[in-house]
């Protein structure tokens, strides 16, 4: 009977330390000897501990202890684990409140390899709109997010990160103009149970779009934008967010490649003010913003990467199309492409989302190498088809894929014939398209 009441209370001790977790554990990025974590945790808690060890020095254990944690509505976390060693598996788990949550993480730092041995083969995740539906708050009619187990699939995948490449969520009219309904949204949409296993299997960054920022199509305008940041810094564990409290732009190193995530929102002039004036770009029309642009231009030039990722939440070459686009600011999109030209930068992929089908965009250039747009959408949202001028795009180089999908993009190769291998999948992995490229084609 003591036995018995024994594990009844262990049971019950693992079940109450579970029950204050909202959402998560969620890995951020993974460096060569630190690692984030991400959760979720009730407003009642006050305090966490961070249980960590390597993977097969269970008898080495360290804990990390988060007190004081406060008693708020809305209670996401991010702890910071440092003094790794390099290339090394570590398992994790929390005790809440004095209360054991049976529920392990495991996480691997990055191998040094600079100076030392070739790039590592990796892959990584990626794909935009994920919507959640919430009737009592959503549209009347077909609810608009759909099969989410796509995050069940996705959390199988061997993958080293994921990248989110915007409207992450989306907000709706009863939380637009309120700074309790803007943390709601995150805190509902991140909660979801077909979430949390995908949220655990790898590291996550992201970049947001209009829906994770604000109104559908907002951007400088919008009046609570300081707050939209200030949850987005909450949710994501990204390595930096902006310079000087504005903006949430970054960049973000793996193995051989730079990934620039750039924020399309902050700086960005309504849609509807005119692309020219007298026949000339316009100048008052902007979507990434003076100190943007110059952070850009400086990382390119700074980065020796093979594949310099340029990750932004609309698509930046496709010219055919009538929806919103990076070509309909004429005024950047310009300066950015003769950059680009002038300084020979070399490795240049653009990684977009939004359209709610995902596609793969090329342009031509003349005296140098193609540039190529590749736009993955949607993980559950709504599906829009190729549609008016953009269903013969000409510069489109293959089939629009027009149902739910992630990629997955595989590095691969020895040093100077590294390889690109991008993988669209559906719901339940299955393959719906593919597309390769080598380094020795994104060179001048």
């Amino acid at each position: 009977m003591q036995r018995l009441l024994f594990l009844f209370f262990l049971l019950s001790s693992f079940v109450d330390g579970l029950s204050q977790i909202i959402s998560g554990p969620m890995l951020g990025p993974v460096e060569l000897r630190d690692a984030k974590i991400w959760l979720e945790v009730a407003s009642s808690v006050k305090e966490i501990k961070l249980i960590y060890h390597k993977k097969d020095e269970a008898s080495k254990t360290k804990i990390i202890v988060h007190k004081n944690i406060g008693n708020k509505k809305f209670l996401p976390l991010q702890i910071t684990i440092g003094g790794l060693d390099i290339n090394t598996t570590y398992q994790y788990s929390f005790v809440i409140d004095g209360k054991p949550v049976n529920k392990k993480g495991f996480f691997t730092t990055k191998d040094l390899w600079q100076w030392r041995k070739p790039a590592p083969d990796f892959s990584f995740l990626t794909g935009s709109c994920a919507y959640f539906n919430e009737p009592i708050y959503d549209r009347p009619g077909k609810p608009y997010g759909g099969d989410s187990s796509i995050f069940e699939t996705m959390a199988k995948e061997d993958a080293a990160f994921m990248l989110w490449l915007g409207d992450n969520w989306y907000t709706r009219e009863v939380d637009f103009y309120s700074d309790w309904g803007l943390w709601y949204r995150a805190h509902h949409d991140r909660k979801s149970l077909v979430l949390q296993n995908f949220l655990n299997a790898m590291p996550h960054l992201a970049m947001w779009d209009d829906h994770d920022f604000g109104p559908d199509n907002s951007g400088s305008n919008f009046i609570l934008k300081e707050t939209s940041r200030e949850i987005f810094k909450n949710y994501w564990c990204n390595p930096s967010h902006g310079e000087n409290e504005q903006g949430v732009y970054t960049k973000y190193s793996y193995s051989d490649v730079d990934v620039f995530l750039c924020d399309d929102r902050w700086w960005r002039s309504a849609d509807d003010w005119k692309d020219s004036v007298n026949g000339q770009p316009n100048p008052e029309k902007i979507i990434l913003g003076t100190k943007q642009m110059a952070w850009l231009k400086n990382s390119l030039l700074h980065s020796k990467a093979t594949f310099k990722i340029i990750m932004i939440g609309t698509q930046v070459l496709n010219r055919s199309s009538s929806g919103e686009g990076f070509t309909n600011f004429p005024i950047e999109y310009n300066e950015l492409m003769n950059f680009l030209q002038e300084y020979k930068i070399s490795g240049v992929l653009f990684l977009t989302g939004d359209r709610h089908h995902s596609e793969i965009i090329k342009m031509n250039r003349p005296g140098t190498y193609t540039l190529f747009d590749i736009t993955v959408s949607p993980l559950t949202s709504g599906i829009s088809k190729v549609a008016n001028n953009d269903i013969n795009n000409p510069d489109r180089i293959m089939n629009a894929i027009e149902q739910y999908n992630y990629a997955r993009f595989s590095f691969t190769g020895a040093p100077g014939n590294r390889k690109l291998q991008v993988n669209f999948l559906g719901t339940k992995g299955e393959q719906l398209g593919e597309w390769s490229i080598t380094e020795k084609e994104l060179k001048n």
